[in-house]
């Protein structure tokens, strides 16, 4: 089971997700999109809370506001963050993180140490959970069959952007070809490659 968040502190508004145990952040490692925003309580069990981006949103774009609602919610469901102040959440791209043979269930580590951000938390802000809990909705989705999904659109998005961009080089190579045409022909009209029939050395006024 998966639970479906939205912030709506800005508009459009962000969808944040998250899954019920482990076993489901297991699934949610392998199959969550490359666009997912990953975020975890530092050095702490919590949930594995994921923001979904706009398109063409990127991570250093995120509004803070947005963070800031990402945050509370890993912190609200960490069993030890949440009694807690003053601690730090971390956040990278889903596409960062790292599961090699031996983790534990759950358990995740990064490609790119450099490219995890974090985030202070001074405190629970229970005016942000309680938005964030009212839209709250439970879901049995099939992580991998919406991944799948995904990455057949982006297939098919990238092959008609192939085709458009061919397209427009063969219209642009026909109008190089067309005026290269028209300039051949204006230089065969200038006067220099002009004659007439007094050019043809014929001078004589005699007639048959």
């Amino acid at each position: 089971m998966v639970f479906y968040f939205t912030s709506d502190v800005v508009q459009p508004a962000h969808t944040i997700y998250m899954g019920v145990d482990k076993y489901e952040n297991e699934d949610l490692i392998k199959w969550s999109f490359p666009e997912d925003v990953w975020f975890h309580v530092d050095k702490l069990s919590s949930a594995h809370v994921y923001l979904r981006l706009q398109p063409g949103e990127t991570i250093d774009a995120i509004p803070q506001a947005v963070i800031q609602d990402c945050a509370q919610l890993v912190k609200a469901n960490s069993i030890q963050g949440c009694k807690m102040n003053n601690i730090d959440v971390v956040y990278t791209m889903a596409t960062n993180l790292k599961k090699t043979q031996g983790m534990e269930v759950g358990q995740v580590g990064f490609h790119k140490h450099k490219e995890v951000v974090t985030v202070h938390v001074e405190k629970k802000l229970n005016e942000i959970v309680n938005r964030l809990n009212k839209t709250k909705e439970e879901k049995h989705p099939d992580l991998r069959a919406l991944r799948e999904e995904r990455d057949r659109r982006e297939r098919e998005d990238k092959k008609q952007t192939e085709r458009e961009r061919k397209q427009k080089e063969k219209e642009e190579q026909k109008r190089k070809e067309e005026e290269a045409k028209l300039r051949s022909y204006d230089s065969l009209m200038t006067p220099s490659n002009m004659t007439s029939n007094q050019d043809s050395g014929n001078d004589s006024d005699d007639f048959m």
